[in-house]
């Protein structure tokens, strides 16, 4: 009788909204955002993973190229100004973001053409980024001849004055001091290093060749940073599809706020925050 009782009293205290009945979204969100959540955290983990790799290797090698040397250079011809190309792109991959801010403030107002409107301009952002990169690569590789097995930039470990091939000086005078950075050129199409006769330390007297900087810099940095320009390249896709579906006017018949375009704004606004830890172990470091 006692048992009948208790079953009773459950029902009942399930039909007037207990703790089971469900439809409850927990921290607030939705399916679909909790999804995007996850997402982003395992992502996160698999940067963190790829970036701390490269800052053990940064500081566990006696010598590594100096950012201020190997990305001076901007296009139509300038050279000599560190970091100033890099700060550009920096510069367009955060006013995405805030384009993106925009199209979900949008959203949340159902207003479809200011969402449309913001979110055509966070592409056009995402594909000057990935033009700028691009323009990057080929320098690096195309001109400077740095691939993910070779590395040309490098940085003495003791200070000298520059030899010729046949033993005389290229320029009186032309000394240079430990930790200094430089370039190994190509000449038809095999190294040519300039050698060098070190003038401080145990080494004084003996004549050198400047050698080719670490692999693991060249491999690190097109690894990252392409994986990485995947990741726009991905969230382009994904806003140039969302963006159609939004001007179709199949997010206003929804009438949730646009959520797709706040899921989609997630994943922006975490590729743009990844870019800030690359930028700072790869250009400032």
């Amino acid at each position: 009788m006692a048992t009948v009782e208790t079953a009773a009293h459950n029902d009942t205290h399930v039909d007037n909204g207990g703790s089971w009945e469900g439809g409850s979204q927990p921290f607030k969100a939705s399916y679909g955002k909790l999804m995007m959540w996850y997402f982003l955290v395992s992502d996160a983990f698999t940067f963190a993973g790829f970036l701390i790799a490269y800052g053990a290797l940064r500081f566990s090698m006696p010598t590594w190229p100096v950012p201020d040397f190997v990305f001076s250079t901007t296009p139509f011809d300038g050279h000599g100004l560190p970091l100033v190309f890099v700060t550009v792109m920096t510069f367009i991959l955060l006013a995405s973001s805030f384009t993106m801010v925009r199209a979900v403030q949008e959203g949340h107002e159902e207003n479809k053409r200011g969402v449309v409107k913001w979110m055509v301009l966070t592409i056009i952002g995402g594909l000057m980024f990935l033009g700028c990169q691009a323009w990057e690569w080929n320098k690096l590789i195309g001109e400077e001849h740095m691939s993910i097995t070779q590395d040309p930039f490098g940085t003495h470990t003791e200070a000298g004055v520059y030899l010729a091939g046949d033993g005389h000086y290229v320029n009186e005078g032309d000394t240079f001091k430990a930790g200094e950075s430089y370039l190994v050129h190509k000449h038809d199409g095999e190294w040519a290093p300039l050698d060098y006769k070190v003038t401080e330390g145990a080494d004084a007297g003996m004549i050198k060749s400047q050698s080719l900087g670490p692999k693991a810099f060249g491999a690190l940095f097109f690894f990252i940073t392409g994986f990485h320009g995947f990741h726009v390249f991905s969230g382009i896709v994904i806003m140039l599809i969302v963006t159609i579906n939004a001007a179709t006017g199949l997010y206003s018949k929804r009438k949730n706020g646009y959520e797709m375009i706040e899921k989609v704004g997630l994943y922006w606004h975490f590729v743009d925050l990844v870019w800030v830890f690359v930028f700072l172990l790869f250009y400032l470091l």
